[in-house]
């Protein structure tokens, strides 16, 4: 038991003297302790491309920090053999690398935290993935980092994801930088391969804003220049990579505003009703006057509770209940300030979007947005432009790949509590997922509000939505047909407006081919022009059926989450589903307009059915089964369900 408990002991003797000669190992427990209390915590991240060594360079931290166990020992040198790359030798990243397909593969795909620690201070390093498809999980392990590890290979020097990487860094707000030019041996420790790479890396960065930024030439796997001075660089007379680390700076952010997002409501019985959350930024004080930034409602604080018990005030990084004087209306999401400096509310702001996800980001394509525990839908507006990572220039984009890193315009659902990144991390940064699939696929950084959020407003009028259905005599809807060109959309469409008109009910039908002659124009059968197509078309139902009247759209509409954006734009209770589910190989018999038989010589790129996807609806309100039923039952079936309704 006391074994597997013990600490390794055998590390280099060169290594124990200088532990000794600094004063590594206290004399006493209550020297080690006292000395562990005085330590600070620097959170940094190892990044770079695939195969630099990152995962090496944190085991190697690890053995010259003593932090490795016995057992860690044997189980490292066993694992050295079977999935090993150094021979006989340990291999240091194996103490990373800790899923399976990492060992066999020999890469790093998830984020790995270790924590360790010297005499002088605590670490929390986040080795991170240099495969280009996992730089989403970069961007996770820099979010919460205060300074980045960044290597180079030596016989490779600068490559497209070293430069994605230090951009990334300096995007989210690090700006102490070590650049690490490994493998030193691979080049024979040569001076001048070293001069080289430094220089082209600081021209790179200079216009990025880091405000530390050292480089060191080191062999990871024969730890030259770790914590000890290599003799094979008596040209480099920097500090070793240990030693920076130590004695590295890191001033936090300290914002004046108080900002804390509300993550839970505590409720212990009928007389206590608390507000939990952490500090985000600044610093509360029982007293204090605070502001609910979305209601505007204020009160004081009474009561600062913690696991520790009550407290005088609370700082940012602090998590504590809070109770105040009276009862106001406050939930999860809502975010305090302090009265006399209230925070500020947008529905549109520009933002610095990493793109993470294989499918592509398009304008109009509605997606849940969150930040600071805040939630609502939103909606890419305007995709600016794109960065070349290579040469740092803009170039123009309708849509973004997987890591790309564009600047856009981002329209809310609501109003919510924001500030710029620059200013606040927590209020600044935010995070899009697919509504369908739950998946993460951007992550994003707020430069500024947008001038429309707060000079555009909008106008009441007298009449509204009830009073023109009173005069119409029935409820504004939109009948959203969907499927197949030649299922039957428009032929169903008009059908039921006609009936609906010989009952007196005021109608109109939206069709594709139609407003393509002029609302639309403009857009042509990508999936970028299909997106924005849609999205105005449900503004323009949405507009009609504002005005008392019952919508027909008949449209392709291939994508199911661009059809749940016209739903939410419109309102659930007034969208009518109806998918025309008429089978691909009936639609090409029919082929009136003679587009299958272009698109099956190569004539149209983007045809739906043939060379482009069609998601059909899963839970339509009704399903158009054209070629069983004759138009006319399936009139009757829609009216009577619509005017039931």
């Amino acid at each position: 038991m006391a074994g597997n408990k013990k600490r390794r002991s055998s590390m280099p003797s060169s290594t124990n003297a200088k532990a000794a000669s600094d004063g590594y190992f206290p004399a006493t427990i209550s020297d080690f302790i006292d000395a562990q209390q005085r330590q600070d915590l620097l959170r940094f991240i190892t990044c770079g491309s695939v195969d630099d060594g990152k995962s090496t360079l944190i085991g190697r931290l690890l053995w010259e920090a003593n932090q490795i166990t016995e057992d860690q020992l044997k189980n490292l040198a066993a694992d050295s053999r079977k999935y090993g790359g150094q021979g006989e030798g340990l291999d240091f990243a194996l103490l990373v690398d800790g899923l399976s397909a990492e060992r066999e593969q020999g890469i790093t795909i998830d984020v790995a935290y270790r924590y360790f620690s010297t005499p002088k201070r605590k670490f929390i390093v986040a080795d991170t993935p240099g495969h280009e498809q996992y730089t989403r999980n970069m961007v996770t392990g820099a979010s919460t980092a205060d300074a980045a590890v960044l290597l180079v290979n030596a016989s490779l020097g600068l490559l497209t994801q070293t430069r994605r990487h230090a951009f990334l860094a300096s995007l989210l707000g690090i700006r102490h930088l070590v650049l690490v030019i490994n493998k030193m041996d691979l080049v024979a420790f040569s001076e001048k391969v070293f001069s080289k790479i430094k220089a082209e890396f600081e021209s790179y960065v200079q216009s990025m804003g880091f405000t530390c930024l050292t480089t060191i030439p080191v062999c990871a796997v024969k730890g030259d220049n770790i914590s000890l001075p290599s003799p094979n660089t008596p040209w480099y007379a920097g500090p070793t990579l240990m030693a920076f680390l130590e004695s590295m700076n890191v001033e936090p952010h300290v914002g004046e505003q108080m900002v804390f997002p509300v993550q839970w409501v505590t409720r212990t019985g009928s007389d206590f009703r608390g507000f939990s959350g952490a500090v985000a930024q600044g610093r509360i004080c029982l007293g204090d006057e605070i502001r609910v930034s979305a209601s505007g409602q204020t009160a004081v604080v009474t009561g600062i509770m913690s696991m520790d018990g009550d407290r005088a005030y609370a700082t940012a990084g602090e998590a504590v209940t809070l109770c105040l004087d009276k009862d106001i209306d406050i939930s999860r999401g809502d975010v305090i300030s302090l009265s006399q400096f209230p925070l500020d509310l947008t529905d549109q702001f520009e933002a610095t979007l990493v793109w993470l996800h294989q499918e592509e980001g398009l304008t109009g394509r509605g997606y849940d947005l969150k930040f600071a525990n805040q939630w609502a839908s939103a909606s890419i507006t305007n995709i600016k432009h794109r960065v070349d990572v290579g040469a740092l220039t803009l170039e123009p984009s309708k849509g973004m790949r997987m890591n790309d890193i564009s600047t856009c315009t981002l329209s809310t659902s609501k109003p919510l509590v924001f500030d710029e990144f620059s200013h606040c991390k927590e209020l600044g940064s935010f995070i899009l997922v697919d509504r369908f699939t739950h998946a993460t696929v951007a992550a994003g950084m707020i430069k500024h509000n947008l001038p429309r959020a707060q000079n555009i407003r909008r106008q009441s009028y007298s009449l509204g939505l009830i009073d023109r259905e009173r005069l119409n005599g029935h409820q504004g809807q939109v009948i959203w047909f969907t499927g197949l060109s030649g299922s039957g959309k428009s032929t169903l469409a008009n059908a039921l407006e006609v009936e609906l008109h010989t009952r007196g009910l005021r109608t109109y039908v939206l069709d594709g081919d139609n407003v393509r002659h002029g609302l639309n124009k403009d857009l042509g059968f990508t999936e970028a022009d299909r997106v924005e197509n849609i999205r105005r078309i449900a503004e323009v139902a949405r507009l009609m059926m504002d005005a008392g009247l019952i919508v027909m759209t008949a449209f392709i509409a291939p994508y199911a989450r661009d059809r749940e954006m016209a739903r939410e734009l419109i309102g659930i209770d007034r969208f009518f589903e109806v998918y025309v589910s008429t089978p691909l190989d009936v639609c090409e018999k029919r082929d009136v307009k003679g587009l299958y038989r272009k698109a099956r010589k190569g004539e149209i790129p983007n045809m739906t059915g043939i060379n482009s996807p069609y998601e059909a609806p899963e839970h339509p309100h009704y399903e158009a089964k054209a070629g069983l039923f004759t138009i006319d039952a399936i009139v009757r079936d829609l009216a009577k369900m619509l005017l039931a309704a």
